[in-house]
């Protein structure tokens, strides 16, 4: 993102954090962060765009965390859960923000899919280098089995959290679940 558009986002992350997902409306942003309303929409398609692209700013946070201080244990299911336990952090101290961006995530609309896509893409790989214990693996660098747990245990993550979001799981237990399924899947 160029500084307009992170200037954008962080409005926009202002707003949500302030009165959630319904506080984010576009005139607002646009007038808030100093831009037309035009280009607001040149640069992003609506709200839940906006809020995708503050969940992968959020999730780019994570990744640079993570690089400085990467998760701890000595076995792969321990160094899951560590990473699971940031990301939920993450997401969780600012709850009315990460109501907002899980909202706009598990929306229907297709034109959002790859982006969404892609801040999966970038949690996978988080996980993947705490799995390894390697910071400087990537996704290409791992095994279909090694693919396909990051890909189950993300999947289990994004579902508890939209429980968290729902009010049916408190943040520790979006932990527990997903280190039961890693767990499972780690054997």
């Amino acid at each position: 993102m160029d500084e307009r558009e992170r200037r954008i986002v962080a409005t926009a992350v202002a707003l949500a954090e302030e009165g959630g997902f319904e506080a984010v409306r576009l005139r607002d942003v646009a007038s808030h962060s100093g831009v037309a309303l035009g280009t607001l929409y040149r640069l992003f398609r609506g709200k839940d765009d906006l809020l995708v692209a503050a969940l992968a700013s959020e999730a780019e946070g994570l990744a640079a965390r993570l690089a400085k201080s990467p998760p701890t244990g000595e076995t792969p299911l321990e160094r899951a859960t560590d990473y699971f336990a940031a990301a939920t952090r993450t997401l969780c101290r600012k709850p009315k923000l990460a109501r907002a961006v899980l909202r706009a995530a598990s929306s229907d609309d297709p034109e959002l899919a790859g982006k969404i896509r892609a801040f999966h893409g970038i949690a996978s790989q988080m996980l993947m280098r705490a799995l390894r214990r390697d910071p400087s693996v990537g996704l290409q660098d791992a095994t279909p089995v090694e693919a396909r747990i990051c890909n189950v245990l993300q999947m289990v993550w994004f579902a508890a959290m939209l429980g968290w979001m729902s009010g049916q799981h408190k943040q520790n237990e979006v932990v527990e679940q997903v280190r039961n399924a890693a767990e499972l899947v780690l054997r």
